[in-house]
């Protein structure tokens, strides 16, 4: 009862030594061609995707483990390997390739994001790296957002020049017009955001910032890492979205993993044997975790509606009690408006809010106080997970930033960043945050701001 010919709009053609690493002009054309996309709710996407039943007749899909596949005839290794047979019709080659329980998990992505395609990869930051290698070659320009998650700024301001000759403009990503003149016709490849961005949730205007892009032949890559179920960046315009696996969709602190979703024509040229930076640096993830994976999308949507509902309450009655509350729910954060008109309905706005203590003494002595004396959470990065994780950022997450950069993104020395989580009772988590912050203010060090 294994269901046949996983179709992901992948294939295993071969491409010309002689191309590009993608080929971007005819794909921003046809882009340019293609109809509005349908808006749909990517809980009911995921529902509609079709069910991979196990070899036996299982419910769930079956693990493909092998590293290497087998042949009938000796003359179909020659057509797998000249791109004449692929996985779109069932054929594997080697699973730093295609697998087809990575492959499936890429189908439920491709899904969850409205994309023609997706792979997932090893790591969050592989998916990333890749993508900007795929799109970039040597001398290539990067527009990027001044607010980044601090492994994805370091990338852009170090290893890429420095390893590949690819350069990048840092800008604030709500000041269209700075976007504008940052673009130069013709050598920027790619303009880079996250939907809400990591940790200062700066949410970004994909519509219109796609539409800047797209009139100068750029293509648009949002990391939506912060916000599935959210916001969907591809129906939105984006052309790739990128994601860490391992916070939301993962949602237990305790796998690493990536993904890449676009277009067909992106994610078979990053599969390509000569050009593709998937295949060529093999960031592969290990089939049985794209099963694990797999089995956790089913409830992603449940899960952060609890997140954000208990984010939404906990930012209110923190903002009521004097706190600097930093949270796109909240009515006075500067991109309510943009998240609320762009953000899928039911879902709320995002599981995460910061509080900024100004200094990082106050932000030290706040978390102790949570994890250490009431058990609201725990000081630990990352995000998604069941549990509150409480960092403060400048000196954690954000720390490959200098003083100057985490100034201008707005990185304050004493933001704290919150992922609300989902355990226990919603009052019995507030009463535990109230008890700290009333020993906090016992201690003189919190101060209504």
């Amino acid at each position: 009862m294994a269901e046949k010919g996983i179709n992901n709009n992948v294939s295993s053609k071969k491409r010309s030594g002689s191309e590009d690493q993608w080929d971007r002009e005819d794909f921003i054309a046809a882009k340019k061609a293609m109809k509005p996309m349908i808006w749909e709710d990517p809980a009911a996407a995921l529902s509609n995707t079709r069910h991979e039943f196990g070899e036996h007749g299982g419910v769930n899909m079956s693990i493909e483990a092998s590293a290497t596949f087998t042949v009938m005839e000796p003359e179909t290794m020659r057509r797998m390997f000249s791109g004449e047979l692929g996985p779109d019709r069932d054929f594997f080659i080697y699973s730093r390739h295609f697998n087809p329980t990575v492959l499936n998990l890429g189908r439920l992505m491709a899904s969850l994001e409205g994309t023609e395609a997706a792979y997932c990869t090893a790591s969050g930051m592989s998916a990333i790296s890749s993508v900007l290698l795929q799109l970039c070659s040597s001398g290539g320009h990067v527009v990027a957002s001044r607010s980044l998650y601090g492994g994805t700024h370091a990338l852009l301001t170090h290893f890429l020049p420095r390893a590949c000759n690819i350069t990048t403009s840092f800008v604030d990503i709500r000041d269209h017009e700075m976007v504008r003149e940052a673009i130069t016709e013709g050598k920027t490849k790619v303009l880079y955001l996250e939907s809400i961005s990591n940790p200062t949730l700066t949410v970004a205007n994909v519509p219109e910032l796609c539409r800047i892009a797209h009139d100068k032949g750029v293509v648009v890559v949002v990391d939506n890492t912060f916000a599935p179920m959210v916001m969907s960046p591809a129906r939105l315009g984006a052309d790739v979205v990128v994601h860490s696996i391992s916070k939301y969709i993962s949602g237990g602190a305790d796998i690493i993993a990536g993904a890449v979703c676009g277009p067909a024509s992106l994610v078979n040229a990053m599969m390509d044997l000569h050009q593709g930076a998937l295949m060529l640096l093999g960031p592969t993830m290990n089939p049985k975790v794209a099963f694990e994976l797999s089995e956790r999308l089913p409830h992603l949507g449940l899960r952060m509606k609890e997140h954000c509902n208990r984010a939404l309450v906990y930012a209110t009655r923190m903002k009521k009690l004097g706190l600097k509350v930093i949270y796109p729910g909240l009515e006075d954060h500067p991109d309510h408006a943009v998240l609320k008109s762009s953000a899928n309905k039911d879902y709320g706005y995002g599981g995460i809010l910061c509080v900024d203590m100004e200094t990082e003494e106050k932000a030290n002595r706040l978390m102790n106080l949570l994890q250490n004396f009431t058990q609201f959470g725990f000081m630990a990065v990352s995000l998604g997970y069941y549990e509150t994780l409480m960092s403060c950022s400048g000196s954690s997450t954000s720390s490959e930033m200098n003083t100057e950069e985490k100034a201008l993104a707005g990185i304050s020395p004493g933001l704290v960043r919150m992922s609300i989580g989902y355990n226990g009772t919603l009052e019995q988590k507030w009463s535990q945050l109230e008890k700290a912050l009333s020993r906090l203010n016992d201690s003189g060090l919190f101060q209504k701001m």
